[in-house]
């Protein structure tokens, strides 16, 4: 099964250089490995990180995932912990606590992003006078 998974710095602070993000992305790929999950696209912004992922419908999600952000958090903030802490002090987190996990067909990220900035900018006007409060926690 394929999915698309969206995490997100704590507070969504612009935290990531390309050297971390660089270092996300080699800690991604060798965390999954240990789970047997194969990383399709890895990509990442200042704030957050998308990866494209197959796993095996036998892997329990959450704890892959809460691996995955226990681990990339652990190291980054070691490796880089000038640079974290300047957002950080005083917190062990680096990722906020919700993930946005979809599951996809055969779509890249670029497709996958696409798809979603079109229906988000087709939602904002249609709705453009109704406020809406949304809260996924996973």
């Amino acid at each position: 099964m394929k999915f698309h998974l969206v995490l997100v710095s704590k507070h969504a602070n612009k935290v990531f250089t390309n050297e971390i993000l660089t270092e996300l992305e080699k800690i991604v790929i060798n965390v999954s490995k240990k789970w047997f999950v194969n990383i399709l696209e890895f990509n990442g912004e200042e704030d957050h990180i998308h990866i494209l992922l197959e796993l095996n419908p036998t892997i329990q999600t959450s704890k892959y995932i809460c691996n995955l952000k226990t681990v990339t958090s652990r190291i980054i903030r070691k490796k880089y912990h000038t640079h974290i802490n300047k957002y950080y002090l005083g917190t062990n987190a680096l990722w906020s606590r919700a993930y946005c996990l979809i599951s996809t067909g055969d779509e890249n990220i670029d497709e996958i992003k696409k798809t979603y900035v079109v229906k988000n900018r087709d939602f904002i006007s249609k709705y453009k006078d109704v406020k809406v409060s949304l809260t996924l926690l996973f």
